[in-house]
């Protein structure tokens, strides 16, 4: 059974950044696509940004692409979401998952079998 611990969430100013950094353990972690979401007070849970099992293919939602980079470092087990040009929209709890043999739909929650308990990030305004 896969565990994954975010770290890296806190408070910044809008236009900052912050790096989140997710560990995985107990399983293969090179055969596993990984994913970020992240839930906001009052909404639905939704995807920012996956990577596939190699790191050679990414993919965000429009509302942080040009601003998130997700990277992964099989060597360390961990992904990375660095997020610059922070806004106070992006307030939220961020999770990363993962997906053994994923190939497709990186954006649909319900495909990931394990989940992070997730880390704050909090940007005012």
């Amino acid at each position: 059974q896969a565990q994954l611990v975010e770290s890296g969430g806190g408070l910044v100013q809008a236009g900052g950044s912050l790096r989140l950094s997710c560990a995985a353990s107990g399983r293969t972690f090179s055969s596993y696509a990984m994913g970020w979401f992240r839930q906001a007070p009052g909404k639905e849970r939704e995807f920012v940004a996956a990577i596939s099992w190699s790191g050679g293919s990414t993919y965000y939602a429009d509302s942080v692409k040009g601003r998130f980079t997700i990277s992964r470092d099989n060597a360390k087990n961990t992904v990375y979401l660095q997020m610059n040009s922070l806004k106070p929209e992006d307030t939220a709890v961020y999770y990363c998952a993962s997906a053994e043999g994923l190939m497709g739909d990186y954006d649909l929650g319900n495909l990931y079998d394990y989940w992070g308990q997730g880390t704050q990030v909090t940007v005012s305004s």
